[in-house]
């Protein structure tokens, strides 16, 4: 190569911070000039003595700066004959910024429409939505148990782990869900995963076929329906009345076999599924071949009994994946849910969960283990179930008797929020915008609907509150806000 000949180095625009990594820093600095061409190909580099005085550096920080230039291949030279820039390509940022929009894949155009929202910012408010009481959780029980599990981990669980997910874990939810639940199911049907959604992900992406329709409620919970739209099906919204899902319509259906139902507590309306429409259900999927993918995302908040036994306590014919989490009964961010699968389904759901994430991270999956063994499980879902019950009767109490254009409000036997049906649009876009300007969060019910929906835009009007996220003197000051806000 050509040496070009020492040219004097301009150091405008080198500017180290002192006790931030003076060598890190030089480093950079010489890269960015090199990439971008102020410092060409062939020019020679002062010598690291003229350069440490000349920045007011030890000779040692900039050898080292120099190293690392020279493992990377940014400098080269030899022993006597001084450092210079090596031959490179030199970065187009421009070129390539204008390529790449062209080269989305079909995968990443569906994105565009079937994606999630950013969620709410912040501390939970009133009337935030799908957030427990998790003021209520028990930290320094927690604090204390992943401390111990920590303190000195049996190095049996550090390597690869069973992707299924913890046998431990696995052994004590079939056993809760069977006390607790009546659903007969053993550990080698659960499969651990990284709360509800991802379940969701995982059964669009095993049980769909581009093109195939998949029977959703209508309105429902748009995650889901955005998970099997990129997965490629086809998405048939299936309405919802006084008993749930309407199976008739679910029946109507040509070439369907799978149908995503949150039975317990439908999402958003909160009405339970009837026996006799659960039995039809499980009959259609029966006759089809058909899968059923039961959410059952806050079935252990019932308020008057106990919590109704799952869809899948009532399969016989093993067509149902049942879907549970404890993001509803501790806080969302732990990001541990599971799912129980037809025998037929575990080795392959395993295997599909394998290639993905490998397997779940240990020490969440041990934690919970032990905080299911020692009871402290089942005492915080007792305090969580009254906690919310208390919190649903404080909305009850203070909520206004009558508001123009609104419906009562309606029995609340079960869950986390509630729906309130709203006369028009105008009317829900009216409330809503009020409520969010006086800084209270609502969701308008005409977000749950598919688009393109045959049911007219007025009947899908509404408001969905949560009721659980902040405790009683919260809601009740809410309440007093809304009051004002839309002058009440």
């Amino acid at each position: 190569m050509k040496r070009s000949p020492a040219l004097p180095f301009d150091l405008s625009g080198i500017h180290l911070q002192p006790g931030q990594g003076l060598a890190r820093q030089l480093y950079q600095a010489l890269r960015e000039r090199i990439l971008d061409g102020r410092l060409a190909s062939g020019t020679r580099l002062p010598a690291s003595r003229e350069l440490a005085t000349l920045l007011g550096i030890s000779r040692n920080t900039v050898t080292r700066a120099l190293d690392q230039l020279y493992a990377e291949g940014y400098v080269n030279g030899r022993v006597g004959d001084g450092t210079y820039v090596a031959e490179l390509t030199r970065r187009r940022p421009a070129a390539i910024a204008a390529v790449a929009p062209a080269a989305a894949s079909p995968a990443l155009q569906l994105l565009q429409s079937h994606h999630l929202a950013m969620p709410a910012a912040g501390a939970p408010r009133a009337f935030r939505i799908g957030v427990p009481a998790f003021d209520l959780f028990p930290f320094e029980t927690w604090a204390r148990l992943q401390a111990r599990f920590w303190r000195k981990p049996s190095l049996a669980r550090l390597g690869y782990g069973d992707p299924a997910g913890d046998l431990q874990l696995r052994e004590l939810i079939a056993a809760y869900l069977r006390n607790s639940r009546g659903l007969t199911c053993e550990a080698q049907q659960i499969l651990i995963t990284c709360g509800s959604q991802q379940a969701i992900s995982l059964c669009a992406q095993l049980l769909i076929q581009p093109g195939d329709r998949v029977a959703i409620e209508n309105p429902g919970y748009r995650a889901a329906g955005h998970a099997f739209a990129v997965a490629g099906a086809q998405l048939c919204g299936v309405p919802v009345d006084g008993e749930g899902l309407d199976v008739d319509a679910l029946q109507r259906l040509n070439d369907c076999r799978l149908a995503y139902v949150t039975p317990a507590h439908q999402y958003p309306t909160g009405i339970t599924l009837s026996l006799p429409r659960r039995l039809a259900l499980l009959e259609w999927a029966k006759r089809v071949n058909g899968w059923i993918i039961e959410d059952d995302y806050d079935g252990e908040y019932r308020y008057s009994g106990t919590p109704l036994a799952p869809l899948a306590a009532l399969d016989e014919q093993q067509r149902v994946i049942y879907i549970g989490t404890f993001g509803k009964l501790a806080f969302p961010a732990l990001r541990l849910g599971y799912m129980v699968l037809p025998p037929a389904l575990a080795e392959s759901f395993a295997r599909r969960q394998a290639l993905e994430i490998r397997h779940s991270e240990v020490g969440t999956q041990a934690v919970m283990a032990e905080f299911i063994a020692a009871g402290h499980f089942q005492r915080h879902v007792r305090r969580m179930r009254q906690a919310a019950r208390s919190r649903r009767d404080a909305l009850l109490t203070a909520w206004p008797q009558a508001i123009p254009g609104c419906s009562p409000l309606p029995a609340v036997e079960a869950g986390l929020h509630l729906s309130i049906r709203v006369e028009s649009m105008a009317r829900e876009r009216e409330l809503i915008g009020a409520a969010r300007a006086a800084g209270i969060e609502m969701n308008p019910l005409s977000d749950y609907w598919l688009p393109g929906s045959e049911t007219a835009d007025d009947a899908r009007a509404g408001l969905v509150l949560g009721f659980a996220a902040v405790p009683e003197a919260q809601i009740i000051e809410a309440v007093q806000t809304l009051r004002r806000a839309w002058r009440l």
